[in-house]
């Protein structure tokens, strides 16, 4: 059984609140799951300290039996100093595509027949 902590979307249309929940990662995301650590309130400045709360002392209990946290999870327990979230870095992801790179280099081709 694979664990995820996560988040399970509450909330009015357009007013989103968020349960930071334990669950098996076959259940659906706003399914059923196996324990609640917190609450998060993305309607909230981001300084404001009620917009992300749980309980470490669970939470750190979960990680410890291998629950795997999900992208957004793993920044609020980064934030909190209970784990370690390694940068992501994709140089390539600024670059043209394929295409794009062709058309620039039939472009400056043309321009360097002009002259």
């Amino acid at each position: 059984m694979s664990l995820k902590i996560r988040l399970a979307r509450g909330g009015a249309k357009k007013r989103p609140h968020y349960s930071i929940v334990v669950a098996d990662s076959r259940y659906p995301r706003d399914g059923r799951f196996i324990e609640k650590l917190g609450t998060f309130n993305p309607m909230l400045p981001k300084d404001a300290a009620e917009r992300v709360q749980f309980d470490l002392e669970k939470a750190k209990a979960w990680l410890s039996k291998g629950a795997q946290p999900t992208d957004r999870v793993a920044r609020f327990l980064d934030a909190a100093g209970l784990m370690k979230r390694d940068s992501r870095n994709n140089p390539q992801k600024a670059q043209p595509k394929k295409k794009a790179q062709e058309r620039a280099a039939a472009a400056a081709a043309a321009e360097g027949a002009a002259e």
